[in-house]
């Protein structure tokens, strides 16, 4: 199949969703498929190697911002300036000015999106599909990382007369923090857009189910594809030679809707018991500068229990230091509030496939994701007492750390591959061209 994948990219982050659609881009590649992966708004921000590390940016984020708040301007913009502006330089650049956008900004942006050909940034869409359709040739796929994207679903349909599978994958974190009345617009237009896709994907079961809630359709109507990651970067290693001293581990954002301070309230709260001798936490992920107030804040949290030296702070690792990290933590957690609803969790299979026990709170798609691997232990969300009680049980016991390390990277590594992935894919776009040139 000749595959085209639009993600978002980010600019100067790790993400997730970015991590994911490069993994199964290139299992889709492996598997023989011309599958290419375009980047959209930023350039992509990845672990591993590019899966179409020769395309550039279409739609730059610049460009849309200055259509979108000043249409009349950008009508008369000469090509040459819209081209610098979509330099990855420039993009990177301004990828940490996001944090200045204003919430009415985001929603207005955001709408905009949804609406496509109608919207202000209408023209940029039909440039990207324009593009599609003259450098790619008959496309028989495209497929879309997330629904904020959704937009363009009619406009493919349009133009390039092919089915469109939109990816579902946290949206509803964002678009809940829009002010009104873009939010209700946002998501009473997705739930249209939904209707009109020819499939919807989701990661795990538990955000099929809450999405098809909000987007008043039937749940049957989401197919679950499972995120899935090549693991050769990932060696296994048992619980019983992790390093000591005893380390809690943390990675992902570095913001409160992934727990963050929850961990470390747990964190302080077993210092302060002395159950578990010389404890250490390592905290890993992506940082932006909109995050420096609140590492602040914990840092300072960290500094007036006497902890600092105990904690260990690695912002924006690679690949290779991501591996590192989860080989020398002792058990792992990322807590999320319950208010996050976590679609899937992609570093918590991470760490399961390095042989790190995980704790979990008892929301969103963790309880699943555990049930399935048998990796880890669950507490009730929100209760940093019960997660440092979780985590105390795990470190105090080296039976349960081996026996929930082996299940747990085991079931990881035939679960959750990047081509288990590619197979479900490809079986969901079969169906979606059986019916849409049937």
């Amino acid at each position: 199949m000749r595959i085209v994948h639009l993600t978002p990219g980010t600019g100067n982050f790790h993400c997730g969703s970015c991590i994911r659609d490069n993994a199964l881009i290139k299992a889709l590649q492996e598997r023989g498929h011309e599958a290419i992966m375009l980047p959209l708004y930023l350039p992509l921000v990845t672990d591993d190697g590019p899966a179409s590390p020769h395309l550039k940016v279409q739609a730059g984020g610049i460009n849309l911002y200055i259509h979108e708040q000043f249409p009349k301007i950008a009508r008369f913009f000469p090509a040459l300036i819209s081209r610098a502006l979509d330099h990855p330089a420039c993009l990177r650049a301004a990828s940490h000015l996001a944090a200045m956008t204003s919430p009415k900004d985001l929603g207005r942006m955001t709408l905009s999106s949804l609406q496509g050909g109608r919207g202000k940034q209408g023209r940029q869409w039909q440039n990207v599909i324009d593009w599609i359709a003259r450098t790619q040739g008959p496309t028989e796929i495209v497929s879309l990382s997330n629904s904020l994207i959704a937009g363009l679903v009619p406009m493919i349909h349009q133009t390039l007369a092919c089915p469109v599978l939109v990816s579902l994958q946290g949206e509803d974190a964002f678009l809940d923090t829009l002010p009104e009345p873009f939010k209700g617009e946002c998501w009473k237009l997705l739930a249209e857009l939904a209707r009109q896709s020819d499939s919807l994907i989701a990661p795990s079961l538990f955000y099929a189910t809450h999405m098809a809630k909000r987007l008043g359709i039937d749940e049957g109507e989401i197919s679950i594809i499972s995120n899935g990651e090549d693991w050769k970067a990932f060696t296994p290693s048992s619980a019983s030679l992790k390093r000591q001293p005893a380390t809690i581990g943390f990675l992902g954002r570095m913001i409160e809707g992934k727990g963050l301070g929850n961990l470390v309230d747990a964190f302080l709260t077993l210092r302060s018991r002395d159950s578990i001798p010389h404890l250490r936490l390592h905290l890993a992920g992506a940082t932006t500068h909109s995050d420096t107030a609140y590492l602040a804040e914990l840092r300072k949290r960290i500094a007036t229990a006497g902890a600092t030296e105990d904690v260990t702070w690695s912002p924006n690792i690679d690949l290779q230091e991501k591996a590192n990290f989860f080989h020398s933590i002792t058990v792992f957690s990322m807590p999320a509030p319950s208010s996050y609803r976590e679609a899937f969790g992609l570093p918590i299979i991470e760490a399961m496939a390095c042989g790190s026990p995980v704790v979990q709170p008892d929301s969103g798609a963790y309880p699943e994701i555990i049930k399935q691997t048998g990796g880890g232990l669950i507490y009730p969300a929100d209760d940093a007492g019960a997660l440092a009680d979780q985590l105390e049980r795990v470190l105090n016991d080296p039976e349960l750390r081996d026996q929930l390390s082996e299940q747990g990277g085991r079931a990881t590594r035939a679960l959750f591959t990047a081509t288990r992935a590619a197979e479900a894919f490809e079986n969901v776009a079969a169906r979606c061209l059986t019916a849409f040139h049937p």
